[in-house]
């Protein structure tokens, strides 16, 4: 008999069949076995196993209209307070509807295939099949200017400065209205995950802090802290001898402003790096035109954003994310024990003094390298 092809050395597909009560965890285990379920199977497993260490630092990204559809309080609250999402970097239009949420403003179920001219007339926004009233956004527009008048927002500050603050104004209307789950933005306050925004004026937030600039606002957002502290949240992770894990929901500007971590550290502050540790995506964009934003993993590593060595550890899941996610978020909660939470937003100024620190120094020696 001829040796076995080492191809072949794979798990047999040979899936019991599925039976009534059957939890998500069975499966993905059981069932998911080929295909981009396959790939959900694989993602399922390298989260749980691998990204969920205690030693791993754990970053997620957010594209798309994620939390108008309910899944930052399905998903990404679960995921925060069980100590499995470290620090954030979200589209500024997922923090404006999630904030619908801790003000008690509704959004309904609907349909994709209705008419935009009647919805108009009568109020009603839609984002695909979910609709609200035309009110939501002025309430929210309205919170949103209220508390820029605040003291404590009369400066120039990061992204996850200025998200932490407004997460301790919306838990406290949470606690007003009696509001039992919290929305991303509270949650993540509670817990001390920094959340960072890659374009602050790109969504409604930012529509709203410009009219108060108009006003004589003294609020500012520093996009060179957010740079710097999102690539000292990685550095710090790595030269401590732990990992550097993203978990990238969607793909656009906060994927690539999360995997520039890495180039940043390299490339431009030339500190020895090798990129982040384990990969993993859902997505439904193609390379092949330009629209996945930051490319695979193998590319990402021409850029030093992925550890070559760590290659196995990445997977693409090219799927849905409103699917792909709640059930990634069901596996990790039934195999994974609560993690301790890092509370990264606490120590965001020792970590970008201690990368400050080490980037002069090593520039400095370089400088008088090369006077020599």
């Amino acid at each position: 008999m001829p040796t076995p092809s080492r191809y072949l050395s794979g798990p047999r597909i040979e899936p019991k069949p599925i039976k009534k009560g059957t939890g998500v965890s069975r499966l993905v285990d059981e069932a998911f076995l080929a295909y981009n379920a396959g790939r959900l199977h694989e993602a399922c497993h390298l989260f749980a196993k691998k990204m969920l260490k205690a030693d791993v630092t754990v970053g997620m990204s957010l594209t798309g209209a994620l939390t108008p559809a309910g899944v930052g309080r399905s998903c990404i609250v679960p995921l925060i307070q069980a100590g499995f999402v470290d620090w954030i970097i979200s589209t500024g239009a997922n923090l404006y509807h999630d904030a619908h949420y801790a003000l008690d403003l509704n959004l309904h179920r609907g349909s994709p295939f209705l008419d935009d001219t009647r919805l108009r007339a009568q109020g009603v926004v839609r984002i695909y099949d979910i609709l609200f009233d035309y009110k939501v956004l002025l309430g929210t527009d309205a919170f949103f200017r209220r508390i820029l008048q605040e003291p404590e927002f009369q400066k120039e500050m990061s992204t996850a400065e200025f998200h932490y603050l407004i997460g301790g104004f919306l838990r406290e209307r949470e606690k007003t209205l009696g509001l039992k789950v919290p929305c991303v933005l509270t949650a993540a306050h509670e817990a001390g995950v920094p959340i960072f925004t890659s374009s602050p004026g790109d969504s409604s937030i930012g529509m709203n802090v410009a009219a108060m600039a108009l006003r004589g606002s003294a609020f500012r957002f520093d996009v060179s802290a957010d740079v710097n502290q999102t690539a000292a949240i990685v550095w710090d992770a790595k030269r401590r001898g732990g990992k550097s894990a993203v978990l990238i929901v969607g793909g656009g500007s906060p994927k690539n402003f999360m995997l520039q971590t890495e180039p940043q550290i390299q490339e431009v502050l030339g500190l020895p790096e090798k990129g982040h540790d384990y990969f993993l995506q859902m997505t439904d964009a193609r390379p092949d035109t330009g629209g996945l934003s930051g490319a695979t993993p193998a590319e990402a590593v021409s850029w030093g954003k992925v550890d070559p060595s760590q290659l196995p550890d990445t997977v693409v899941v090219y799927t849905d994310s409103t699917i792909a996610l709640p059930i990634l978020t069901a596996y990790a909660l039934d195999k994974v024990k609560p993690r301790r939470q890092k509370r990264l937003y606490d120590k965001l100024p020792a970590l970008h003094g201690a990368l400050k620190k080490t980037y002069l120094a090593r520039a400095a020696a370089q400088e008088k390298k090369t006077r020599r």
